[in-house]
């Protein structure tokens, strides 16, 4: 991963190059999860996969999370190569599911996507970190070139949803690598950035964020609230199709919240909020879309709820990034990023497994642990806003 050059930023056409390739790059990564998340488990089993290695299979990219992930981050951090990495990380990515889609397997199929899942969790927070460093750079805002990885997650599966109507299950898997070709083609458009100029001090050299009280703060409570939809990304569909409802309307209340998440990131340039107060916000809002969850509302009150998707996820979402672009050095943005996904990855696999145990027992009550897993995030936040504030790294 060589060095990325210095460019000048003289012209309003570098600021806008460099927000097109991000947005289409953001669409080619959500899109890959979007076809990815419903249909991958669905050719694994089409194969002849059976249920034992299909759970062991899917866990992969979660312990991914927390393992590999930080390494690759920080290795690009180091190499300062962030642009470098995102197109090492997507080709690798795409040769890898073109592998996955010609084994059947399931020892052969685990080791390809072992190998493919280590270079492909590290792509969202390389991606994030190299956006808030344009952020910085070029004056521009996080939620309108995010928006476009929303969008194309919504339309990646519902295209994929389509094409299980036409081509046989088996088949999906190449849907699923063709989506991450795409996003290779599509890192090439990525534009270089200077690299920082600073020369890290103590406090900020590798470690030194794992002793900012301000920031280890930071990344509990986004990973608490986050963390927080672990029984809503997991038992949501299962619980709304128990209460009788069909699945065209379980796949628009889904559809429904991530086009709430969507408005939220296209008019978060307006939000004058400062961003703590921003995550405090979507963590207050989790815990009252949790409670009200929990009581198993009407459809009509589960659209409300699902609207509420923009605050609780979006609104944290924006509330983070704002954080992180203050708070953190830029030479620092690509291992602030691995470590918030790292600790999100623990948190988030936490309350997955211990949800799982209450939901069997609790039913809808496993919501109540969701809303105070968002309570202490807020809490958190809201105790550590003045810690989290901007960090007195030189302006460049």
């Amino acid at each position: 991963m060589p060095p990325e050059s210095v460019i000048p930023t003289t012209s309003q056409a570098t600021p806008n190059r460099f927000a097109g390739g991000l947005a289409l790059f953001y669409a080619t990564l959500f899109g890959l999860i979007g076809t990815h998340l419903p249909f991958f488990p669905v050719w694994l089993k089409a194969v002849g996969i059976d249920s034992s290695w299909i759970g062991i299979i899917t866990a992969v990219p979660a312990v991914t999370r927390f393992t590999v992930l930080p390494i690759v981050t920080g290795l690009a951090e180091k190499r300062q190569s962030l642009r470098g990495a995102m197109i090492l990380t997507a080709f690798t990515v795409a040769l890898g599911f073109f592998a996955i889609a010609t084994q059947h397997q399931p020892l052969l199929v685990f080791v390809a996507y072992v190998v493919t899942a280590c270079m492909w969790t590290p792509m969202v927070p390389l991606t994030d970190a190299y956006a808030l460093r344009g952020v910085a750079r070029y004056g521009l805002n996080y939620g309108p070139l995010r928006l476009w990885g929303s969008v194309a997650f919504v339309l990646g599966a519902l295209v994929c949803g389509l094409l299980v109507d036409f081509i046989a299950a088996r088949h999906l898997i190449w849907v699923i690598a063709a989506t991450a070709g795409l996003g290779a083609l599509a890192s090439l458009a990525l534009q270089p950035l200077a690299n920082p100029r600073t020369v890290p001090s103590a406090r900020q050299r590798a470690g030194g964020l794992l002793r900012d009280p301000g920031f280890l703060a930071l990344i509990m409570a986004a990973a608490l609230i986050q963390g927080s939809h672990a029984s809503y990304y997991t038992f949501a569909s299962i619980g709304w199709q128990t209460a009788g409802l069909g699945g065209l309307t379980i796949a628009g209340l889904w559809v429904l919240g991530v086009l709430a998440e969507i408005v939220v990131f296209a008019v978060s340039p307006r939000f004058t909020l400062q961003p703590s107060v921003l995550v405090v916000i979507g963590g207050l809002s989790a815990v009252v879309r949790w409670l009200i969850t929990a009581q198993e509302p009407s459809v009509t009150v589960l659209c409300l709820v699902q609207l509420a998707h923009g605050l609780t996820y979006g609104l944290t979402q924006v509330g983070t990034m704002g954080l992180l672009v203050r708070h953190v050095p830029a030479h620092s943005m690509a291992r602030a990023q691995g470590y918030l996904a790292a600790c999100s990855g623990i948190i988030s696999s936490i309350a997955a497994i211990l949800s799982g145990a209450v939901y069997s027992s609790y039913g809808p009550g496993v919501y109540y642990g969701m809303a105070g897993m968002a309570l202490a995030g807020a809490v958190t936040m809201w105790l550590a806003r003045h810690r989290a504030a901007d960090y007195p790294h030189n302006s460049g």
